[in-house]
């Protein structure tokens, strides 16, 4: 069995972060195991409390899984401080990862920050450059990219200049603010950037989409599937995912990550 670890905040409410990372993991047919970055006390209308882990204790977790059940991939999600994302990006050199999913996790979907401004720097100087593929919503890649994102055109600008930039690949997702689920992939392997469209799921519970995505794009590149076809699988599982129409909690919930176990989802 492929492995995949991901390195990644805790959720309590179990609708993104790690939970989320390891319910898709498994769902998408690989052993997933995990660095946690950070606790959370949150739920579906928000977050209450945030202890991060010590640097120190980070490299402890990540050190215990390479040395022991070498992952085929690497999914890294919430790291909001420089400490953490060296300690990351150090240890993921020393150990020759493969396969490295980056979603910059920096922006709120209310529109607050979740990043440190050193933390920024650290994420493109140390991080971005050693990743396979990042997966920034619009306003995450306007921040990578220091470019304002008004339509699609503007999108593939920033896939080029955020690979251009970095080195690695770029999954612009347009998300609603820009186009219905149509997200923009460029890499070194493409002559131009390449357009995966998806069809609009009118569902209001989008908790855990982006942790959801990314964690499915690693568990396909560390089965060795190409990294068109690791997006492409990653967002119809996504899809399948909203459309289940799981229906749970008083904010905006989570996806029915199980939904391919078959069943009603009740």
């Amino acid at each position: 069995m492929r492995k995949a670890l991901t390195i990644a905040g805790s959720d309590s409410s179990g609708g993104a972060g790690i939970q989320a990372d390891i319910k898709t993991m498994t769902m998408n047919q690989v052993f997933a195991m995990s660095a946690i970055t950070a606790l959370t006390a949150q739920n579906t209308t928000g977050v209450t409390g945030i202890m991060e882990v010590s640097p120190e204790f980070l490299l402890k977790q990540i050190d215990a899984v390479f040395e022991d059940i070498y992952p085929d991939a690497v999914k890294i999600g919430m790291v909001a401080s420089s400490g953490l994302i060296r300690v990351i990006a150090d240890a993921l050199v020393k150990y020759k990862a493969k396969n490295i999913v980056v979603d910059p996790v920096m922006v709120a979907t209310s529109g607050a920050r979740l990043i440190e401004e050193e933390a920024i720097e650290t994420l493109k100087t140390k991080l971005l450059p050693i990743s396979t593929v990042i997966t920034p919503n619009i306003p995450e890649a306007e921040i990578l990219t220091d470019m304002a994102i008004k339509n699609e055109e503007d999108m593939e600008k920033a896939a080029y200049a955020l690979y251009d930039r970095y080195g690695c690949a770029a999954l612009v997702k347009g998300g609603h603010s820009i186009n219905d689920a149509n997200d923009v992939l460029y890499g070194k392997e493409m002559d131009k950037p390449v357009w995966l469209t998806g069809k609009r799921i009118d569902n209001p519970n989008t908790h855990g989409t982006g942790c959801t995505l990314s964690s499915a794009i690693a568990s396909n590149l560390a089965k060795g599937d190409s990294l068109y076809d690791a997006v492409k699988k990653a967002k119809d599982y996504l899809s399948g995912a909203l459309a289940a129409m799981l229906d749970l909690g008083k904010g905006s919930g989570p996806l029915a990550h199980n939904y391919l176990l078959g069943g009603e989802i009740k």
